[in-house]
């Protein structure tokens, strides 16, 4: 599995690298696996699901991070059978929405949403609205606003 660090992932890391608050070294590598760990559950990831040519179930590999990831690893298995590309979602923005974490990278920034971005239609008259039920929003914001001085 491949990882490309996102640059607010590193400005956390490093936060936690630089806090004068951690009396050891265990309690800093604790702070920081619980964060990166949080950081990895708000990810996509992406499994190859394998059928024997019978139709048999078969062996199934996962995560990846991207398609071509997937891609290049089917092409090196060469087991038989067929393959087949899925996008798992992560937990993360779920549980992020649950929480009310508005202001997170990737999540609506218009002030009554929130939500994730596959909550929002992306299609026909109602592209950019929110699909949770009760979500007044019918925009995507992607960023918050700037604040004027």
């Amino acid at each position: 599995m491949r990882l490309t660090p996102r640059k607010e992932e590193i400005e956390v890391v490093k936060d936690i690298l630089e806090d004068p608050t951690f009396e050891n070294a265990d309690q800093m590598a604790k702070a920081l696996i619980k964060e990166v760990a949080d950081m990895l559950a708000m990810r996509d990831w992406f499994a190859l699901v394998h059928t024997w040519t019978d139709g048999t179930r078969g062996l199934n590999f996962a995560p990846f991070g991207n398609e071509a990831e997937v891609k290049a690893f089917a092409t090196k298995l060469s087991i038989g059978g067929t393959g087949r590309l899925v996008k798992l979602y992560g937990p993360g923005p779920f549980i992020a929405n649950i929480d009310g974490r508005k202001g997170w990278k990737g999540y609506c920034q218009h002030p009554e949403c929130g939500h994730a971005p596959f909550t929002h239609s992306a299609v026909g008259n109602s592209k950019g609205q929110c699909h949770v039920p009760t979500c007044p929003c019918d925009k995507w914001i992607a960023e918050p606003p700037k604040k004027r001085k």
